[in-house]
Protein backbone atom coordinates (compact mmCIF):
# COMPACT_ATOMS: atom_id res chain seq x y z
CA UNK A 1 0.00 0.00 0.00
CA UNK A 2 1.20 3.31 -0.97
CA UNK A 3 2.24 5.83 1.84
CA UNK A 4 0.43 8.80 2.17
CA UNK A 5 1.91 11.95 -0.07
CA UNK A 6 4.24 13.25 2.71
CA UNK A 7 4.96 16.85 1.74
CA UNK A 8 3.91 19.78 3.18
CA UNK A 9 1.31 22.01 1.56
CA UNK A 10 1.82 24.94 -0.32
CA UNK A 11 -0.32 27.85 -0.70
CA UNK A 12 -1.25 30.85 -3.23
CA UNK A 13 -3.87 32.90 -3.24
CA UNK A 14 -6.48 32.43 -6.15
CA UNK A 15 -8.67 34.94 -7.95
CA UNK A 16 -10.69 36.11 -5.48
CA UNK A 17 -8.18 36.02 -2.36
CA UNK A 18 -8.95 32.55 -1.30
CA UNK A 19 -6.15 30.62 0.22
CA UNK A 20 -5.52 27.20 -1.96
CA UNK A 21 -3.12 24.66 -0.59
CA UNK A 22 -1.91 21.59 -2.79
CA UNK A 23 0.09 19.04 -2.50
CA UNK A 24 2.99 19.12 -4.50
CA UNK A 25 5.51 16.09 -6.34
CA UNK A 26 9.12 16.07 -6.71
CA UNK A 27 10.48 18.75 -9.12
CA UNK A 28 7.31 20.97 -9.13
CA UNK A 29 9.68 24.01 -10.06
CA UNK A 30 10.93 22.84 -12.82
CA UNK A 31 9.55 24.25 -15.60
CA UNK A 32 11.01 21.91 -18.28
CA UNK A 33 8.37 19.40 -17.13
CA UNK A 34 4.56 19.83 -17.64
CA UNK A 35 2.42 20.46 -15.21
CA UNK A 36 -0.10 18.42 -14.00
CA UNK A 37 -3.09 19.25 -11.87
CA UNK A 38 -5.12 16.85 -9.93
CA UNK A 39 -8.56 17.61 -8.59
CA UNK A 40 -10.20 15.64 -5.73
CA UNK A 41 -13.75 15.05 -5.00
CA UNK A 42 -16.21 14.83 -2.38
CA UNK A 43 -15.94 13.08 0.02
CA UNK A 44 -12.21 13.30 -0.45
CA UNK A 45 -8.26 14.67 -0.62
CA UNK A 46 -5.34 15.09 -2.40
CA UNK A 47 -4.31 11.68 -0.64
CA UNK A 48 -6.64 10.26 -3.08
CA UNK A 49 -3.83 11.07 -5.54
CA UNK A 50 -0.80 8.73 -3.79
CA UNK A 51 -0.66 6.21 -6.50
CA UNK A 52 -0.55 8.12 -9.51
CA UNK A 53 1.52 11.35 -8.11
CA UNK A 54 4.75 9.50 -7.99
CA UNK A 55 3.73 7.48 -11.37
CA UNK A 56 3.44 10.83 -13.25
CA UNK A 57 6.68 12.48 -11.51
CA UNK A 58 8.84 9.20 -12.74
CA UNK A 59 6.94 9.27 -16.31
CA UNK A 60 8.58 13.30 -16.31
CA UNK A 61 5.88 15.24 -15.51
CA UNK A 62 5.16 17.89 -11.85
CA UNK A 63 2.07 17.50 -10.09
CA UNK A 64 0.29 19.52 -8.14
CA UNK A 65 -2.56 18.28 -6.18
CA UNK A 66 -4.86 20.89 -4.71
CA UNK A 67 -7.09 21.00 -1.94
CA UNK A 68 -10.51 22.22 -3.57
CA UNK A 69 -12.00 25.19 -1.66
CA UNK A 70 -13.41 24.65 1.76
CA UNK A 71 -11.20 21.88 2.44
CA UNK A 72 -8.72 22.36 5.18
CA UNK A 73 -6.05 23.93 5.14
CA UNK A 74 -7.18 25.09 1.90
CA UNK A 75 -9.81 28.39 2.59
CA UNK A 76 -13.16 29.38 3.16
CA UNK A 77 -14.05 32.00 0.57
CA UNK A 78 -14.85 34.78 2.61
CA UNK A 79 -18.01 35.11 0.45
CA UNK A 80 -18.92 31.76 0.67
CA UNK A 81 -18.65 31.04 -2.93
CA UNK A 82 -18.02 26.84 -3.86
CA UNK A 83 -19.54 26.30 -6.92
CA UNK A 84 -17.74 24.62 -8.84
CA UNK A 85 -16.31 27.35 -11.72
CA UNK A 86 -14.92 29.02 -8.75
CA UNK A 87 -12.59 25.57 -8.35
CA UNK A 88 -12.27 25.70 -12.16
CA UNK A 89 -11.06 29.42 -11.56
CA UNK A 90 -8.93 28.20 -9.02
CA UNK A 91 -7.07 25.58 -11.31
CA UNK A 92 -6.35 28.25 -14.07
CA UNK A 93 -4.91 30.35 -11.21
CA UNK A 94 -2.77 27.68 -9.79
CA UNK A 95 -1.76 27.24 -13.28
CA UNK A 96 -0.39 30.85 -13.64
CA UNK A 97 1.05 30.65 -10.14
CA UNK A 98 3.15 27.30 -11.17
CA UNK A 99 4.22 29.59 -14.59
CA UNK A 100 2.97 26.36 -16.54
CA UNK A 101 2.35 26.34 -20.42
CA UNK A 102 -0.11 24.84 -23.02
CA UNK A 103 1.58 21.12 -22.20
CA UNK A 104 -0.08 21.33 -18.77
CA UNK A 105 -2.99 18.30 -18.08
CA UNK A 106 -5.91 18.13 -16.12
CA UNK A 107 -7.27 15.11 -14.31
CA UNK A 108 -10.34 15.06 -11.92
CA UNK A 109 -12.27 12.49 -9.73
CA UNK A 110 -15.96 13.14 -8.70
CA UNK A 111 -16.35 16.46 -8.00
CA UNK A 112 -12.92 17.13 -9.41
CA UNK A 113 -14.25 16.28 -12.41
CA UNK A 114 -16.43 18.48 -13.55
CA UNK A 115 -14.38 20.98 -12.65
CA UNK A 116 -11.50 19.98 -14.84
CA UNK A 117 -14.34 20.26 -17.24
CA UNK A 118 -14.67 23.56 -16.88
CA UNK A 119 -11.04 24.96 -16.10
CA UNK A 120 -10.26 23.01 -19.93
CA UNK A 121 -13.23 24.62 -21.47
CA UNK A 122 -12.72 28.60 -19.97
CA UNK A 123 -8.73 28.60 -20.80
CA UNK A 124 -8.38 25.45 -23.60
CA UNK A 125 -5.37 27.19 -24.71
CA UNK A 126 -3.37 25.96 -21.21
CA UNK A 127 -4.39 22.62 -21.24
CA UNK A 128 -3.07 19.89 -23.83
CA UNK A 129 -5.20 16.91 -22.23
CA UNK A 130 -7.89 16.24 -19.93
CA UNK A 131 -8.68 13.20 -18.03
CA UNK A 132 -12.15 12.63 -15.91
CA UNK A 133 -13.06 9.85 -13.59
CA UNK A 134 -16.58 8.73 -12.19
CA UNK A 135 -18.48 11.51 -13.23
CA UNK A 136 -18.96 11.96 -17.13
CA UNK A 137 -18.76 14.99 -19.04
CA UNK A 138 -21.57 17.05 -20.72
CA UNK A 139 -24.92 16.16 -19.35
CA UNK A 140 -25.26 12.35 -18.80
CA UNK A 141 -26.14 12.94 -15.01
CA UNK A 142 -28.90 15.23 -15.92
CA UNK A 143 -30.24 12.96 -18.28
CA UNK A 144 -29.83 9.85 -15.73
CA UNK A 145 -31.81 12.01 -12.60
CA UNK A 146 -34.66 11.97 -15.44
CA UNK A 147 -34.46 8.67 -16.63
CA UNK A 148 -33.01 6.58 -14.51
CA UNK A 149 -34.73 5.66 -11.25
CA UNK A 150 -31.82 3.59 -10.13
CA UNK A 151 -29.72 6.72 -10.03
CA UNK A 152 -31.70 8.52 -8.52
CA UNK A 153 -31.59 6.47 -6.28
CA UNK A 154 -28.11 6.30 -5.84
CA UNK A 155 -27.65 9.99 -5.82
CA UNK A 156 -29.93 10.56 -2.59
CA UNK A 157 -27.08 12.11 -0.85
CA UNK A 158 -26.97 14.82 -2.96
CA UNK A 159 -31.24 15.75 -2.35
CA UNK A 160 -30.54 15.31 1.27
CA UNK A 161 -27.59 18.05 1.28
CA UNK A 162 -30.41 20.03 0.45
CA UNK A 163 -31.71 19.70 3.97
CA UNK A 164 -30.69 21.53 7.28
CA UNK A 165 -31.23 18.06 9.22
CA UNK A 166 -27.43 17.18 6.49
CA UNK A 167 -25.71 19.90 9.05
CA UNK A 168 -26.32 17.79 12.00
CA UNK A 169 -26.26 14.09 10.80
CA UNK A 170 -22.76 14.92 8.40
CA UNK A 171 -20.68 15.66 11.58
CA UNK A 172 -22.10 13.05 14.08
CA UNK A 173 -20.49 10.49 15.44
CA UNK A 174 -16.87 11.64 14.32
CA UNK A 175 -18.27 11.73 10.64
CA UNK A 176 -19.78 8.75 10.75
CA UNK A 177 -21.99 9.38 7.45
CA UNK A 178 -18.30 9.49 5.27
CA UNK A 179 -17.67 6.41 6.39
CA UNK A 180 -20.99 5.15 5.20
CA UNK A 181 -20.18 6.58 1.61
CA UNK A 182 -16.96 4.85 1.22
CA UNK A 183 -18.55 1.96 1.68
CA UNK A 184 -21.18 1.96 -0.18
CA UNK A 185 -19.86 3.46 -3.10
CA UNK A 186 -16.58 1.16 -2.99
CA UNK A 187 -17.88 -1.68 -0.76
CA UNK A 188 -14.85 -4.15 0.00
CA UNK A 189 -12.22 -1.27 0.10
CA UNK A 190 -10.23 -0.25 2.91
CA UNK A 191 -10.28 3.06 3.60
CA UNK A 192 -8.29 3.17 6.48
CA UNK A 193 -5.54 5.65 5.21
CA UNK A 194 -7.72 7.42 3.31
CA UNK A 195 -10.50 8.56 5.94
CA UNK A 196 -8.02 9.77 7.84
CA UNK A 197 -7.02 12.52 5.84
CA UNK A 198 -10.72 13.25 4.49
CA UNK A 199 -12.05 14.02 8.01
CA UNK A 200 -9.26 16.05 8.52
CA UNK A 201 -10.10 18.26 5.84
CA UNK A 202 -13.56 18.26 6.61
CA UNK A 203 -14.05 18.30 10.64
CA UNK A 204 -14.23 21.93 11.44
CA UNK A 205 -17.82 22.72 10.59
CA UNK A 206 -17.03 25.96 8.47
CA UNK A 207 -15.08 22.94 5.94
CA UNK A 208 -17.88 21.32 6.11
CA UNK A 209 -20.49 23.38 5.14
CA UNK A 210 -18.08 24.39 2.21
CA UNK A 211 -18.24 20.99 1.14
CA UNK A 212 -21.98 20.36 1.05
CA UNK A 213 -22.44 23.82 -0.28
CA UNK A 214 -20.78 22.48 -3.56
CA UNK A 215 -24.41 20.81 -3.85
CA UNK A 216 -26.04 23.23 -2.61
CA UNK A 217 -24.77 25.56 -5.52
CA UNK A 218 -25.42 23.61 -7.99
CA UNK A 219 -28.72 21.49 -7.01
CA UNK A 220 -29.98 24.51 -5.04
CA UNK A 221 -28.40 27.16 -6.92
CA UNK A 222 -27.39 28.62 -3.41
CA UNK A 223 -24.71 31.28 -3.39
CA UNK A 224 -23.89 31.39 -7.02
CA UNK A 225 -22.09 34.28 -8.33
CA UNK A 226 -23.54 36.58 -11.61
CA UNK A 227 -19.87 36.95 -12.42
CA UNK A 228 -19.35 33.28 -13.01
CA UNK A 229 -22.46 32.28 -15.18
CA UNK A 230 -20.48 31.47 -17.81
CA UNK A 231 -17.86 29.56 -16.30
CA UNK A 232 -20.29 27.50 -13.94
CA UNK A 233 -22.12 26.67 -17.45
CA UNK A 234 -18.18 25.37 -18.74
CA UNK A 235 -18.78 23.08 -16.10
CA UNK A 236 -21.02 21.02 -18.27
CA UNK A 237 -19.30 21.14 -20.99
CA UNK A 238 -17.66 18.40 -22.72
CA UNK A 239 -13.54 19.62 -23.27
CA UNK A 240 -12.34 20.01 -26.57
CA UNK A 241 -8.81 18.83 -25.72
CA UNK A 242 -8.17 15.33 -26.00
CA UNK A 243 -10.12 13.56 -23.54
CA UNK A 244 -9.78 10.04 -21.17
CA UNK A 245 -12.57 8.80 -19.24
CA UNK A 246 -12.14 6.58 -16.64
CA UNK A 247 -15.32 4.64 -14.72
CA UNK A 248 -15.10 2.12 -12.33
CA UNK A 249 -17.43 -0.87 -13.29
CA UNK A 250 -19.15 -1.43 -9.92
CA UNK A 251 -19.31 2.61 -9.18
CA UNK A 252 -22.14 2.87 -6.28
CA UNK A 253 -22.34 6.68 -6.61
CA UNK A 254 -22.17 6.82 -10.56
CA UNK A 255 -23.14 4.18 -12.20
CA UNK A 256 -22.17 2.45 -15.25
CA UNK A 257 -25.18 3.00 -17.21
CA UNK A 258 -24.58 7.23 -16.97
CA UNK A 259 -20.78 6.92 -18.39
CA UNK A 260 -22.53 5.26 -21.80
CA UNK A 261 -25.22 7.94 -22.02
CA UNK A 262 -22.27 10.44 -21.69
CA UNK A 263 -20.24 8.18 -24.37
CA UNK A 264 -23.19 8.28 -27.09
CA UNK A 265 -22.75 12.44 -26.53
CA UNK A 266 -19.46 12.65 -26.93
CA UNK A 267 -16.70 12.87 -29.88
CA UNK A 268 -14.44 10.33 -30.95
CA UNK A 269 -11.70 12.83 -29.17
CA UNK A 270 -12.85 11.62 -26.08
CA UNK A 271 -11.99 8.28 -24.87
CA UNK A 272 -14.09 5.66 -22.81
CA UNK A 273 -12.78 2.84 -20.33
CA UNK A 274 -14.67 0.65 -17.90
CA UNK A 275 -11.90 -0.21 -14.91
CA UNK A 276 -12.77 -4.19 -14.15
CA UNK A 277 -13.20 -4.82 -10.58
CA UNK A 278 -13.36 -1.47 -9.23
CA UNK A 279 -15.89 0.97 -8.03
CA UNK A 280 -16.17 4.92 -7.13
CA UNK A 281 -12.66 4.87 -5.84
CA UNK A 282 -10.95 3.52 -8.60
CA UNK A 283 -8.10 4.78 -8.36
CA UNK A 284 -6.89 3.75 -4.88
CA UNK A 285 -8.82 0.28 -5.67
CA UNK A 286 -7.20 -0.27 -8.85
CA UNK A 287 -4.28 1.60 -8.72
CA UNK A 288 -1.57 0.17 -11.66
CA UNK A 289 -4.80 -0.28 -13.84
CA UNK A 290 -5.95 3.77 -13.85
CA UNK A 291 -2.39 4.45 -13.76
CA UNK A 292 -1.15 2.60 -16.56
CA UNK A 293 -4.03 4.13 -18.57
CA UNK A 294 -3.36 7.52 -17.08
CA UNK A 295 0.39 7.58 -18.34
CA UNK A 296 -0.11 5.46 -21.49
CA UNK A 297 -3.02 8.26 -22.57
CA UNK A 298 -0.22 11.16 -21.99
CA UNK A 299 2.74 9.59 -23.84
Amino acid sequence: MTDPIATEPLRFDSFDGTSISFLAGEHIDDRARPLVVCAHGFPDSPQTWRHLLPRLTAAGYRVAAPFLRGYAPSGVPDDGCVQTAASSADLIALHEHLGADERAVLIGHDWGAPIVYGAAALEPSRWAKVIGMAVPPGSALGTAFLTDTAQLKRSWYMFFFQHPLADLVVPADDLAFIDMIWNDWSPGYDASVDLPHVKAALREPANLAAAIGYYRATLGGVGLRDDLAEAQAATQAIPAQPMLYLHGEHDGCIGIEVAAIAQAEAGEHVRFETVADAAHFLQLEQPDTVNDLIVEFLA
